[in-house]
């Protein structure tokens, strides 16, 4: 397959990239900064996406898998995070998969074949306290997926949404806000998580290959997903506990 991968230059990205590559496959692999991957791309940058369409156009003449991975960890209480927080985690984390799946539709649309991968969370699944601006984006991000697959359906292009919990990455280094009560529970809750980003990579490979449109990668993504289906009272329990700690902070 051809596959390109936004955010490839660490974390799940990198991850992902070493996966596609060890079974075969071509990847043409994405950052901000061209260090470490094959070509520089800004995904809040039509000009860079344009460029991208271009390269695979001229090295492939087509592409089977466009992966939306580049992301920012971002999120703060209701009345903690700004306005400016919130453009910032919108731009990049939501637009970014919209300019990418953009760009890449025609061509799909053209050679009637081709999988969308958007990377969201499970919090555009399941949305606790303290994170509004980031459950905000990421549940967008599912509807963006949803509404891909529907809508390019009928031309053999396939979309899938990959929604994982807490695992071990670097995104959170990065991590924006004025609520640092809510950064410093995120960095713990990510530095202890039991898996890292190639046993995340490889479940997404096989959600992919599998063909799911919504893709769980690890157990308590898929625990808490079916709580929130089955027993919705137990659900909104836990969540507003967690938001009652979260005030302790």
């Amino acid at each position: 397959m051809r596959v390109l991968v936004t955010g490839a230059a660490q974390g799940l990205g990198a991850a992902l990239t070493a996966a596609f590559r060890a079974r075969g496959d071509e990847v043409l692999a994405t950052d901000l900064v061209a260090t470490g991957v094959d070509l520089a791309l800004d995904v809040t940058s039509d000009d860079d996406w344009a460029a991208a369409r271009r390269h695979v156009d001229q090295t492939w003449g087509g592409l089977d898998v466009l992966v939306n991975n580049a992301g920012v960890a971002g999120g703060g209480r209701l009345d903690v995070a700004t306005i400016d927080e919130w453009r910032w985690i919108t731009d990049i984390n939501l637009f970014g998969a919209v300019r990418g799946t953009a760009a890449f539709v025609p061509l799909f649309k053209q050679q009637r074949s081709g999988h969308v991968v958007n990377v969201a969370s499970l919090a555009g699944l399941v949305h606790p306290a303290g994170m509004a601006s980031y459950n905000a984006v990421k549940a967008a991000v599912v509807a963006l997926t949803e509404t891909t697959g529907h809508e390019l359906a009928a031309y053999g292009v396939r979309a899938s949404v990959v929604c994982p919990s807490y695992f071990r990455t670097g995104l959170v280094e990065g991590m924006r806000g004025e609520d640092t009560a809510l950064g410093s529970v995120i960095g713990h809750l990510v530095a202890t998580a039991p898996l890292g980003p190639e046993e995340i990579a490889a479940a997404v490979i096989e959600g992919i290959d599998r063909g799911d449109e919504l893709i769980l990668p690890d157990p308590a993504a898929r625990a808490a997903y079916d709580l929130k289906l089955t027993d919705r009272a137990a659900y909104d329990a836990q969540l507003r506990r967690q938001a009652a700690r979260l005030e302790e902070l």
